[in-house]
């Protein structure tokens, strides 16, 4: 494969197959496409509303492997095909992936088609015998992520597989190709505050009982709380007040009911539980409910072999030395380092998300020789505990 042209037309053809979030369909075509003539067995199953019986909208999702020598290492890519919705405000099409100078534009250029397209273009570099490859792949990484990646984790668990090491291919990259790597994240957790009142008129204030003073207490005495002051590897945690309604369209009610969502992303001094409980009490202390939504534990791949490797990997192809960080928000490595060594590595990131999505072409070619190097050297190396 002739990486350099190969890898853009690959990127190209991901992001043509418009895959909106919960992606299923064309974009895994195109990405079954791509992987059974390299050899791998492509397993695809859907999750979610008509497949099981659940609630939400059906997700896709894909694995695949192509085993080596009996007893050899096994890496894995992972990553997401879905994306966020456009928007508007594009010079072209953002499903009509566009070179304008020496950037491809389009809807996941960045986030995360461009990676996946050079996980494909890699795969294709390391041979065989090397050892045992796998690709991790949801449709459900942007959305709710209920029926993706913990998906993908419990197939493989039935399935007996379990690969020694795994790269997430996120747009970690910060000013330029490289330049940050994502040894593990906070943790995040939502907790939705709710305040019930007795409504009554303004003027006879004996008579009902306001719900928003006791809710503006509770977010009051939450925000003055000072989590920790951060760790070895982690930021200090944040507590956000990030909604508050009450719907009281009269200016002469006061309401009976009063409601707030507060976001809290958290180092390892914390667990979701702990501070869910923390929450809670501060509610119930000013007649309030909590309701959290824990959406991951925060997690450390701590510095050694797998991070050596991306290292050396990303110093070879660039000359520059990848900071060792946990900042920035969640991803699926919050699911799959239970499973083993996770490290996230990809593109820059400065676009990600906005109007106007690119990558640029000669950063596809570099990131595709690096995750070469990455796979043959987690391959190769000696078996991790």
């Amino acid at each position: 494969m002739a990486q350099a042209d190969d890898v853009l037309d690959l990127a190209r053809r991901l992001i043509a197959a418009e895959s909106v979030t919960p992606a299923r369909g064309a974009v895994f075509d195109v990405m079954e496409s791509m992987l059974a003539p390299l050899g791998f067995d492509v397993h695809r199953f859907v999750r979610g509303e008509g497949a099981e019986g659940g609630d939400e909208a059906p997700v896709e999702n894909l694995f695949a492997l192509r085993e080596g020598p009996a007893g050899s290492r096994h890496f894995a890519f992972a990553g997401h095909l879905d994306v966020v919705p456009p928007g508007g405000g594009w010079a072209s099409d953002a499903f009509e992936p566009e070179v304008r100078g020496d950037l491809l534009y389009g809807r996941g250029a960045v986030d995360m088609k461009g990676a996946i397209a050079c996980m494909v273009a890699a795969a294709a570099s390391v041979p065989q015998d090397a050892g045992t490859v796998s690709f991790i792949i949801t449709g459900d990484e942007e959305g709710p992520a209920l029926h993706g990646t913990r998906a993908l984790i419990d197939y493989m668990g039935r399935a007996g597989v379990r690969p020694d090491l795994c790269l997430v291919g996120e747009p970690t990259s910060v000013n330029r190709l490289g330049d940050m790597m994502k040894i593990g994240r906070r943790g995040s957790v939502n907790i939705w505050i709710e305040v019930e009142g007795v409504q009554g008129h303004v003027a006879y204030p004996h008579l009902a009982d306001n719900p928003i003073t006791r809710l503006v207490a509770i977010l009051a005495e939450l925000a003055a709380i000072a989590l920790d002051e951060g760790t070895d590897w982690f930021q200090p945690s944040n507590l956000e007040i990030t909604d508050l309604s009450v719907g009281n369209r009269a200016h002469n009610v006061i309401p009976a009911h009063a409601e707030a969502r507060i976001s809290i992303r958290f180092n390892d001094r914390h667990s979701g539980a702990s501070l869910a409980e923390l929450v809670a009490d501060v509610a119930e202390k000013h007649g309030g409910r909590a309701k959290p939504v824990i959406s991951g534990e925060p997690f450390l791949t701590p510095p050694g072999e797998f991070s050596e490797i991306v290292a050396q990997a990303v110093e070879a192809e660039t000359g520059i030395t990848p900071e060792a960080s946990t900042s920035g928000g969640t991803s699926d490595a919050r699911f799959l380092r239970a499973v083993c060594p996770v490290i996230e590595f990809g593109l820059v990131n400065a676009t990600m998300h906005k109007t106007d999505e690119a990558v640029a072409i000669a950063d596809l070619a570099t990131l595709s020789r690096i995750y070469t190097r990455i796979a043959l050297a987690a391959l190769t190396q000696h078996k991790t505990a």
